[in-house]
């Protein structure tokens, strides 16, 4: 399993990468299989750099806030107007309300909305897309948010998507091959209850879960990313390194 980084800037786009969306590819069935993990504002002109977005097979949306899925609004313009044709539908797997979020970002109609582009599909339990297994778990935030866990061919990915600290991420990076773990916030400023983690945060969830890798990401373009990186070290001794548009991780 590969896993690059499309785009890994908090909050809204930074002037050095997109905001959030990884590249998750597989080989199977004499192919390779891929599937985005977020596509948050300016990651789909980002993604041409690293794959087809016209080869992507599935987009698994974490939660509704605009830097995590509103490129799904160029998606659906290229996929619907494309000169080579209206494109197939593709799975988007998302919170409840996914597909009315969507249909009014564009100012369509509710219906159809983009269902014709989409199949829009709600998180329920673990979903098989080719030979990824993506187990979605709960997560704290002020809107219906999931931690994704993504295992392939004998590789597992944890991505914490955007959360407050809770027990649910010590199971959901549990013995991972790598932990994208989001660093938005800073220890020591009066961070509101329940929004999102610090390095430090990431760093103990990594020690306690026994993560082989530790990447951090989501920091906003208002702090410096050394001190999330700082942070993470204190509290965890594996490798760890800050996420960076075009990294790549064979896992």
């Amino acid at each position: 399993m590969r896993i690059t980084v499309v785009g890994c800037s908090g909050s809204y786009p930074g002037p050095d990468s997109p905001a959030s969306c990884y590249l998750v590819e597989a080989e199977a069935e004499g192919r390779t299989w891929r599937v985005l993990l977020d596509l948050g504002n300016g990651a789909l002109g980002a993604l041409h750099r690293y794959a087809d977005p016209l080869a992507v097979d599935a987009v698994l949306i974490s939660h509704l806030h605009a830097d995590h899925c509103l490129d799904l609004c160029g998606y659906y313009v290229m996929r619907k107007y494309h000169p080579t044709g209206a494109q197939p539908r593709i799975p988007v797997w998302g919170p409840p309300g996914t597909a009315e979020r969507m249909a009014r970002a564009y100012d369509l109609p509710l219906d159809p909305g983009m269902t014709h582009e989409f199949d829009f599909r709600t998180w329920d339990g673990p979903v098989e897309i080719g030979p990824f297994t993506v187990t979605p778990v709960p997560v704290t935030h002020p809107v219906d948010a999931f931690g994704l866990r993504v295992a392939a061919d004998g590789a597992t990915l944890a991505y914490s998507g955007d959360t407050g600290p809770t027990p649910v991420l010590d199971d959901l990076a549990r013995d991972v091959d790598l932990f994208l773990a989001e660093a938005s916030f800073r220890t020591g400023d009066p961070n509101p209850p329940d929004l999102h983690l610090t390095g430090a945060d990431g760093g103990q969830v990594a020690a306690r879960a026994g993560v082989r890798r530790l990447v951090l990401t989501h920091v906003p373009p208002w702090h410096d990313p050394q001190d999330a990186l700082a942070e993470a070290r204190a509290a965890y001794d594996g490798p760890l390194e800050l996420a960076r548009p075009g990294a790549s991780y064979e896992i």
